[in-house]
């Protein structure tokens, strides 16, 4: 019981190389401090088998020990790791987006390691879905129990690759909002409808043709009940035909051609053009001619007279295919009355083959016009219908602007997504026997508090209006636990788009509230605060057992300024550091704390990029020690 073990480890606080056994030792004012045995410093305590699989094994460790008012010693260590979640999140967000994308592509047709470089990389295409430098913070304070606190460190969600020359998405996605507003959309009742009447047009237009072939072949042997038949499936086409939807969907069309030919195209930037484009004569494009006289020719009426025309002509052959066949049946009828009368020999067939011969050739014309006028029927329906089942396929997306806008929506909601998860993960894992706290997540969800750390200047101005978006969209989101199928790094990994699936190894799992295992979701709160300087909404997160996430530009310098300030708070109102010790901890945890191999990390040196012009405008508190920047 009087001895203290010290077990002597590399400078990055990871590798154990020996111990040492020291008996009887006192230091100045420590008379009543004694530490017990079960606090000895060991690997394992530090990191708990849980949550192994959770960082990658690269982690940056600092051990600090710093007087309190009451002239104890704090032992405080510093942890920063990297996390698998950095490229996991983003993928499998990214197999949702492209399996929803072939489908839709379908449905058009039927009808690694971690790179070291985060700073000069973010802006690559590849890595548009991947956050920014992300890293879980975490310090650990044994006085005498151990308390842990952790926050999520990460570049400001943002679309570094499309940059930021017009703006982020708060600015873009306003732009569009009369384009949206414009916009043609349909219900799920009305594409169903589509659906149906393009599969009834596939299906009666042979039947249609069929009827015509059978009555340019029309003679005395043929079958009167197929050619009723015929009738009937024919009447039923053009029925089919004068659903309001195809016409409404034909003027949707014609609207459309116009707005883009005349108003408006969309540039790769996201952006509305508002003049439309003109060639060196003072012409449209040809083009645009082609679409301009076909919407100057077009009137509400031309669809309506299209399926008339198929009934009108349809009408008329029936018409004469009556007429026919009651005089055929008179001239039998008078046939018999003659042979009863006077049995003679039958009468040559000549006058009746050549009446037949004459009926034909009037009806051919007939069956020609019929057989067009089905296909100029059948080609508007199916473009009406399928521009109905388009639009209300691309509806979800459509409103959120053009292509590259809804991009680069996706892109920042991914990176704010996987911090977001690292920081619930690592709440769950910590509050696992905090019974109070499973009941918070039952009850009222997580709270999930980013600190922004941006200007309003320059391209941080977009990277704000990004991460605005990205934060707000991180409300759909929701947790369910699970049990994981076993302990692989793989297996414990998060799943899921929207509802992400957060798997515990199965002895944990059994032990959480029958709700929560029952697959109970979780919901998110999350709230965005820019340049918080003072410490209010950072004590009220804690307070609410809530997941801290702080960016900057790239979670590299100011950062760094607002992540070491906090510790040292914490560890001035909680643990009661030595006020006249602040400073000086405050500057070390700067100088030689995690913060800084995060910068080498980075930029491949050890100085944060602040000027001494920019540091003037700094708060006291937010200014990095003298020697540690430039």
């Amino acid at each position: 019981s009087g001895f203290l073990f010290i077990f002597i480890r590399t400078m990055d606080g990871v590798n154990e190389v020996g111990e040492v056994k020291v008996s009887r030792l006192q230091m100045e004012g420590e008379n009543e401090d004694k530490t017990p045995p079960e606090h000895k410093v060991e690997e394992e305590k530090y990191l708990p088998s849980l949550w192994t699989f959770l960082f990658l094994p690269e982690l940056v460790c600092k051990l600090y020990r710093f007087q309190t008012e009451d002239h104890r010693w704090l032992l405080v260590r510093e942890q920063l790791s990297e996390t698998p979640l950095s490229f996991s999140l983003p993928k499998q967000l990214l197999s949702a987006l492209i399996h929803e994308h072939a489908n839709r592509v379908q449905e058009v047709k039927e009808l690694g390691d971690l790179s070291p470089h985060w700073d000069g990389l973010r802006r690559r295409e590849h890595l548009q879905f991947v956050p920014t430098n992300l890293h879980s913070q975490r310090m650990e304070v044994t006085s005498p129990d151990s308390v842990w606190y952790e926050v999520i460190t990460f570049g400001a969600p943002a679309d570094h690759h499309q940059a930021f020359k017009h703006g982020g998405l708060k600015k873009l996605l306003s732009k569009h909002t009369n384009h949206r507003d414009s916009s043609v959309s349909y219900s799920q009742d009305e594409s169903s409808r589509a659906r149906e009447l393009l599969a009834s047009v596939a299906q009666l237009q042979p039947l249609v043709f069929g009827l015509a072939e059978e009555l340019g072949n029309f003679n005395s042997s043929s079958s009167v009940s197929s050619l009723c038949l015929g009738f009937i499936q024919t009447e039923q086409f053009v029925h089919a035909l004068k659903d309001e939807l195809v016409k409404s969907a034909l003027m949707a069309i014609h609207h459309q051609c116009r707005a883009n030919c005349n108003s408006s195209h969309v540039h790769s930037n996201g952006l509305l053009c508002e003049n439309s484009p003109v060639s060196q004569d003072g012409q449209p494009p040809l083009g645009h001619q082609d679409v301009a006289r076909w919407d100057a020719e077009y009137d509400e009426e031309e669809w309506d007279r299209a399926w008339a025309n198929v009934a009108k002509i349809l009408n008329c052959i029936v018409v004469m295919v009556d007429r026919d066949l009651i005089g055929r049946l008179v001239r039998s009828v008078i046939k018999a009355e003659k042979l009863k009368r006077c049995p003679s020999p039958p009468a040559s067939p000549s006058r009746s083959s050549s009446s037949a011969s004459s009926w034909q050739e009037q009806l051919l014309p007939l069956v020609v016009t019929l057989r067009d006028c089905v296909r100029e029927a059948v080609v508007k329906a199916r473009a009406a219908m399928t521009f109905v089942i388009l639009q209300g396929a691309v509806a979800p997306t459509v409103g959120r602007g053009p292509v590259q806008i809804v991009q680069r929506r996706h892109a920042v909601f991914s990176q704010a997504l996987s911090a977001l998860v690292c920081g619930f993960m690592l709440k769950l894992y910590g509050g696992l026997e905090d019974p109070d706290f499973l009941q918070q997540l039952l009850s009222v969800g997580v709270l999930a508090q980013f600190e922004s750390l941006l200007s309003t200047y320059g391209d941080e101005v977009g990277m704000l209006e990004d991460m605005d978006v990205g934060v707000a969209d991180l409300s759909k989101v929701v947790f369910t636990v699970t049990e994981a199928k076993t302990e692989q790094q793989d297996d414990l990994l998060p799943t899921g788009s929207f509802v992400v699936k957060v798997p515990l190894p199965p002895e944990t799992f059994r032990s959480l509230p029958q709700e929560l295992k029952e697959g109970r979701l979780i919901r998110v709160l999350p709230v965005l605060f820019n340049i918080g300087i003072n410490q209010q909404q950072s004590l009220v997160c804690r307070k609410a057992n809530g997941v801290r996430l702080t960016s900057c530009k790239s979670a590299k310098d100011r950062t760094a300024m607002s992540v070491t300030l906090e510790q040292c708070v914490l560890l001035r109102e909680r643990h009661t550091l030595c006020q006249q010790h602040f400073s000086s901890a405050l500057d070390c945890m700067r100088r030689d704390g995690c913060r800084m191999e995060n910068v080498q990390k980075n930029v491949g040196n050890r100085k944060f990029a602040f000027s001494s012009v920019q540091l003037l405008t700094f708060p006291k508190l937010y200014r990095p020690p003298d020697g540690s920047y430039g």
